[in-house]
């Protein structure tokens, strides 16, 4: 069952002026950063609020290591913004196979890791009125780890 709303993904082509302005304009603070070179990006989590099921609310802050990434090749059709939006969930598994009983598409056979050490899926945007969402357990232990 999905719980909250994990984070939103933003596409940038500057992460350091982007959260700049975040910090700047509604006083956020970076809670993490990391590289997913599978991924091709370079991010950053913002928290925004504790949620009741122990988890948080984050802003992700997205920018491109690589032209051929997937974000890469989105900024540059599309321009920077609201990439997608991530709902969390303690058992990404099992809530990606009964969505997909559903008739939604997953983009991953088996999950992946993600930011923090989560693991996480994606259903396709086309199965989602045009919004690429993605499913995400968080890993067992949260750390503000920079």
């Amino acid at each position: 069952m999905l719980t909250r709303i994990d984070h939103i993904g933003i596409a940038c082509f500057d992460l350091d002026k982007t959260v700049e302005f975040y910090r700047e304009t509604y006083g956020f603070t970076v809670f993490h950063t990391e590289v997913n070179e599978e991924q091709g990006v370079r991010e950053a989590m913002l928290k925004i609020n504790e949620t009741s099921d122990g988890g948080a609310s984050y802003l992700q802050l997205l920018e491109p290591t690589r032209d051929d990434s997937a974000v890469g090749k989105w900024l540059a059709k599309n321009g920077e913004g609201v990439h997608h939006i991530a709902f969390g969930t303690a058992d990404v598994d099992g809530d990606a196979a009964a969505i997909k009983d559903k008739g939604v598409r997953v983009l991953y056979q088996e999950p992946r890791i993600g930011s923090m050490g989560s693991r996480i899926t994606f259903l396709h945007p086309k199965d989602c009125h045009g919004v690429l969402t993605e499913l995400v357990t968080s890993a067992a232990q949260e750390s503000p780890e920079h």
